[in-house]
């Protein structure tokens, strides 16, 4: 028999304010331990909290992206329990009523088939510090520099069937906030981590129970992990044996997850409304002018580059996997032409750059290619200056930094093409004078032999050419020549 999977993802977003939710005391990444934490971020007797509004319009701003329900009345509520690194013994946090309801996601998998994933809610509440345990022998440091960063917590419906959706949907989730500007997504740093809900069941049994993998804070993580627990649970009911509820760990050494502790059926937190936080009250106005200031989300443009610049499904979910990818490609057409250069730009965007960044270990962000250079090269394949191999030579220039312009590679390398019909004539003489053996064959043979001919004299005519002869009308002559008695 077989298996049923069922996987819920809790994704972490820090939200990229300056200051933190609660207090004053900056967000930056990488700090000395310990030179961000306030008076109000260590719970000192005596201080309150003061709500950061850029945090609320941010939760906000994802709310609306997912078509979700605004709740225009929400609720901060202390949630308490003990760890090393939470200083106030709780955490502020939402319970009751979340800032954002239910809405959706829609995540496009790999047969090309898009599946909708329900987002139970997604609630405001502030981040703990971090416990060190590398330098220091038998004793653990406390950094508290992330304790109060903001955090907007985003529950799914456990409705992913493999790791595969799992990774999708956490890639849909990156690129809306990179889209939305409410976060830098950047998992290295701990802006963004999942928590991963997995259970088994046989198919037309009830849910299995669930264990809870915490804190995986990479895609190939994500992947590696849930496919390492749904085999551990599946080795566990085999040999006969029960599933526990438990928060686990992946071990990325290992490739396996392990116990952390053991969970019970509910955690007993003891809630209560936060005393020193009133509730937050957004007006329909309010409301309205931020609906108003959405830009375009990945959804609407990957449907627009589909009908108005006639790419591909596929051309249109690479090219809007990304903000910075998107406005990348959308600034390349315009300099090349418009819509009518957006296939070849489409080509040349998902191509060459990004074959060449993924070797280079560059995001599109870093790219030493400008828009303005690459469409620069793209007008000059249209206009019949250089060939498409040609522009390959020129973009490694672009690329290592080797010219400022398509333009200017063209010319001081004297790469133009040759478009001049008497000079390939002389040429293609040339090479039909030089391989009189080849030319008999070819007028000897049916059209198949002679397809395979036609190649090497293309071969010694771009040879002799050093690559400029314009194939098209290299190809129309040199066939008129071979046809000739």
């Amino acid at each position: 028999m077989t298996w049923e999977v069922v996987i819920g993802l809790e994704v972490h977003v820090q939200l990229n304010t300056e200051s933190k939710i609660f207090s004053g005391s900056a967000t930056s990444f990488g700090a000395e331990p310990n030179a961000h934490a306030s008076l109000i971020d260590l719970g000192m007797p005596g201080v309150l909290p003061v709500l950061n509004e850029g945090v609320v319009r941010r939760a906000i701003c994802f709310g609306l992206g997912i078509d979700a329900e605004i709740s225009q009345r929400s609720v901060f509520a202390r949630k308490n329990y003990f760890y090393p690194d939470l200083p106030k013994g709780y955490q502020i946090s939402q319970m009751d009523h979340p800032i954002v309801g239910k809405g959706h996601i829609d995540i496009t998998l790999d047969d090309g088939t898009v599946k909708r994933v329900g987002i139970t809610r997604a609630h405001l509440e502030e981040d703990a510090g971090k416990s060190l345990h590398e330098n220091f022998s038998g004793m653990t440091g406390i950094d508290l520099n992330r304790a109060g960063t903001p955090l907007l917590e985003i529950v799914s419906e456990p409705e992913m069937c493999s790791a595969k959706e799992a990774v999708a949907y956490a890639k849909a989730i990156h690129a809306l906030i990179r889209y939305l500007d409410i976060s830098d997504g950047n998992m290295a740093e701990g802006s963004m981590r999942c928590d991963c809900n997995v259970s088994i069941n046989r198919p037309g049994q009830p849910m299995g129970t669930r264990r809870e993998i915490k804190n995986v804070n990479s895609f190939k993580f994500i992947e590696k992990a849930i496919d390492s627990e749904i085999n551990w649970q599946i080795d566990e009911l085999e040999s006969g044996r029960s599933i526990h509820q438990a928060t686990v760990l992946y071990d990325v050494a290992k490739n396996e997850t392990r116990a952390m502790r053991s969970k019970e059926e509910a955690n007993d937190y003891r809630y209560f409304p936060d005393p020193d936080l009133l509730p937050v009250v957004i007006d329909d106005a309010t409301l309205e002018a931020i609906r108003a200031s959405l830009p375009e989300l990945p959804a609407a443009k990957r449907a627009r580059f589909e009908s108005e610049m006639e790419l591909s499904a596929y051309d249109a979910h690479v090219l809007t996997a990304s903000r910075d990818l998107a406005d990348f490609f959308e600034a390349t057409v315009t300099t090349a032409g418009g819509v009518t250069a957006a296939k070849p730009a489409a080509n040349w965007v998902t191509g060459e750059l990004l074959a060449a960044l993924n070797k280079a270990e560059l995001d599109i962000a870093q790219s030493p290619i400008s828009p303005a250079q690459l469409g620069g090269l793209l007008l000059r394949i249209s206009d019949n200056t250089i060939s498409g191999k040609i522009a390959k030579q020129v973009f490694a220039s672009l690329f290592a930094g080797d010219g400022t312009s398509a333009d200017e590679i063209i010319e001081r390398d004297g790469l133009k093409q040759e478009t001049d019909t008497g000079a390939i004539e002389a040429l293609i003489a040339q090479i039909i004078a030089d391989n009189a053996a080849q030319v008999e064959q070819y007028r000897a043979s049916d059209e198949n032999k002679q397809a395979k001919l036609f190649g090497f004299f293309v071969g010694q005519a771009m040879k002799a050419s050093r690559g400029k002869a314009n194939p098209a009308v290299l190809n129309e002559l040199l066939k008129r020549k071979l046809h000739e008695a």
